[in-house]
């Protein structure tokens, strides 16, 4: 898996969409935490990211499948999936692989957004008086909600040739998942299915952790959806060897 692990990380590392993706990623989050009005700490008046990391779930909806979409789809097109198919891995030990190597992208990519919280931290009146709890759960619920985009964004990347197929259809896929089910919770029709929706929703356990809790349940969550994502990337993967 390691072999895997480092030969993906490195292709990532070595292409200029990497880095394309994660500068737009931290732009955009410079301009919520600077500059828009409704998320600038500067206009806020307060000592808190709460704002900001209300906003970052939806950079990653378009960040993370922008670096899994060549995670099979490329494979498949320049026809190099039959040569790693045929070396001595399982297709676990290849899926992990490409897995963790595109969440540590995803970790580099939250890094230099540390910057944003010692910066909140000394703005502060007296300095340091911001919610640490609450902003560590913000990063560990991004980090799982990485986790789970990517495993959606391998998912997609597996079905299509093409990479742009796989990035719509995976934007698709975590927007649904992190919003369209809240959304359909308020339909009339759905109230019956409220509770079970909303459990469902990865944005309801993002907001759980966001205060600073950490739930087993949403743990448990989030480990369940990426796992069920990746497992369905082995069913693909296992069919198209038979």
């Amino acid at each position: 898996m390691y072999a895997v692990f480092k030969r993906e990380l490195f292709g990532l590392l070595n292409s200029m969409m990497a880095y394309i993706t994660i500068g737009i990623f931290l732009l955009a989050s410079g301009l919520l935490f600077w500059v828009f009005p409704q998320t600038s700490v500067l206009d806020y008046g307060y000592a808190e990211l709460t704002g900001f990391f209300e906003l970052l779930p939806f950079l990653f909806i378009f960040m993370v499948p922008a670096i899994t979409m060549r995670s099979f789809a490329e494979e498949r097109r320049e026809g190099t999936f039959v040569l790693l198919a045929t070396r001595p891995l399982t297709d676990w030990q290849i899926l992990s692989g490409k897995y963790f190597s595109c969440l540590a992208l995803v970790l580099l990519a939250l890094i230099p957004t540390l910057l944003c919280y010692f910066t909140v931290y000394h703005l502060a009146l007296p300095t340091g008086n911001v919610d640490s709890g609450a902003i560590a759960g913000s990063y560990v619920g991004l980090l799982l909600l990485g986790g789970v985009f990517a495993a959606i964004g391998i998912f997609t990347s597996s079905l299509a040739r093409n990479q742009v197929v796989a990035f719509a259809v995976a934007v698709f896929i975590c927007f649904f998942l992190f919003s369209g089910l809240d959304a359909l919770s308020g339909i009339f029709g759905l109230r019956a299915l409220e509770g079970l929706l909303l459990g469902l929703s990865v944005s309801e356990h993002y907001r759980s952790l966001s205060r600073g809790v950490l739930d087993t349940r949403d743990l448990v969550y989030f480990i369940t959806v990426a796992a069920f994502f990746l497992g369905m990337t082995r069913l693909v993967l296992g069919g198209r060897k038979w």
